[in-house]
């Protein structure tokens, strides 16, 4: 910029020359160009002053210019850190949230450390049945503490009083004081006073569990039954929703259609049911304050099938039973043993259930998804699911209308088809399901149930 104002002087000065002597007469031209000299000299000096002031501002303006120019390019600088900064704690929150909501999956509902859960084993003259039996809990058993085993002895035999005894303090030994003959047994009942003794050991053992130890909840367990890996885990995970929800009384390791071809692979899938499983559950002191008082002399199991206890209310089940029993002898005399109970599926692999949410198995949540599945899907005849050879839809539906028509499709199926107390094993609003050829089955009666008939047996 300076080159080009020296460039104007100098064009500035050759012009105001050129123009006195083209302009100037000769005559006074000695004084004219003294006079010219000295306006141009003034002239010059003006003109100079006036750049200096304008190069001043001009400098100025220089200045001026550059710092605009710094500050909008600090504002876009400090713009894209702001940017930079806002999308990094975008990320962060965003990271967090994922963070949170993979913690909830796998973080447990409810405190189950605190929880104790005692087991009771009821043995009677069994010695090498009760051996395999608390061989097979303490083997799978994560702490003493929290499930502290008792043995509840009846019978008075001493060879299985030895055997309990061999397991030291691992156990708490009890032993049934009553040993005495059972009185005023009707003629007609007189082969079945097993049945009644057995009755009698149940109620003087959960008595002592529940009001003598005063715990809150017990696993009952019978001398003939081995635990999967995760039994403890199970019972646990449900405690809870024992506690939760009053339409539940118990909850079962066992399902009475267990049979390896008969149910789906899944070591997590559980169900509720209407019917009383046993074969390993838990109860509620709560359940126990009001049953014990009623308690019956014999068939205890079936008692509590009946209306009158059961009040409505159901239990939970897995699909893959959590106990199998190998007590061909015994009281029963091994029924059903060699047809079915000797199949029954125990659960091979650990399932985590304390780590998933297992709220959906409350009646307010379940009823209605359970419901809209069953009715959901296609409608097919025994024929069809015969024919399809599980070449068909993932699940169906088979509608049955009466006792017999349900004992029809429950034989074809390879599943039990007797009833207690009007219900049948497994069943849950009326609807038993399992698996067939590969194929998810509901046994599912008209969608407009109107409740189970005692009168079916």
């Amino acid at each position: 910029m300076k080159r080009q104002i020296t460039w104007f002087i100098g064009i500035f000065i050759v012009w105001n020359l050129a123009t006195y002597f083209l302009f100037t007469r000769p005559d006074n031209a000695k004084n004219q160009m003294l006079k010219s000299s000295k306006e141009l000299s003034e002239r010059l000096n003006r003109l100079q002053e006036r750049l200096k002031d304008q190069m001043v501002i001009n400098e100025e303006l220089l200045h001026e210019i550059e710092q605009e120019k710094d500050k909008i390019i600090q504002k876009m600088s400090n713009k894209e850190d702001m940017d930079n900064r806002q999308e990094h704690q975008e990320q962060v929150i965003q990271d967090h949230e994922n963070n949170e909501k993979l913690a909830e999956e796998i973080k447990p509902i409810h405190p189950f450390h605190t929880y104790t859960i005692p087991v009771v084993v009821i043995a009677c003259n069994r010695p090498s049945a009760i051996k395999r039996s608390l061989n097979s809990l303490l083997d799978t058993r994560p702490s003493a503490e929290q499930f502290p085993v008792y043995v509840s002895q009846d019978c008075g035999d001493q060879k299985t009083a030895d055997e309990i005894k061999t397991f030291g303090d691992k156990v708490v030994h009890m032993k049934q004081p009553d040993l005495s003959p059972i009185a005023n047994l009707p003629a007609n009942q007189k082969k079945f006073e097993g049945y009644y003794k057995i009755s009698r050991h149940y109620k003087w053992a959960l008595d002592q569990m529940f009001i003598r130890n005063s715990f809150d909840a017990v696993i009952i367990v019978e001398d003939d039954l081995d635990v999967s890996v995760d039994f403890f885990e199970y019972f646990l995970a449900t405690y809870p929703l024992l506690k939760e929800d009053p339409t539940l009384w118990c909850v079962s390791a066992w399902n009475d259609n267990g049979r390896d071809s008969r149910i789906e692979k899944n070591p997590g899938l559980l169900y509720r049911t209407d019917f009383f499983p046993g074969l390993g559950w838990m109860l509620s002191r709560d359940v126990w304050l009001e049953l014990g008082p009623k308690w019956p002399a014999g068939f205890w199991d079936d008692w509590m099938r009946h209306p009158d206890q059961r009040r409505g209310r159901s239990c939970i089940r897995p699909e893959i039973s959590r106990t199998d029993t190998f007590g061909k002898t015994g009281v029963s005399k091994g029924q059903f043993f060699e047809q079915h109970l000797k199949f029954i599926t125990l659960n091979k692999d650990f399932y985590p259930f304390t780590t998933k949410d297992l709220s959906y198995l409350l009646k307010k949540n379940y009823d209605s998804a359970f419901r809209e599945r069953v009715y959901g899907v296609d409608e097919q005849t025994l024929q069809q699911i015969k024919m399809s050879q599980g070449r068909g839809p993932s699940e169906v539906r088979v509608t049955y209308t009466d006792k017999t028509s349900f004992k029809s499709i429950t034989k074809a199926v390879g599943i039990m088809q007797d009833f207690k107390s009007g219900v049948p094993r497994t069943g849950y609003l009326g609807i038993v399901t399992c698996v067939f050829n590969g194929q998810r089955v509901y046994i599912a009666p008209v969608q407009h149930w109107s409740g189970y008939n005692p009168n079916w047996s």
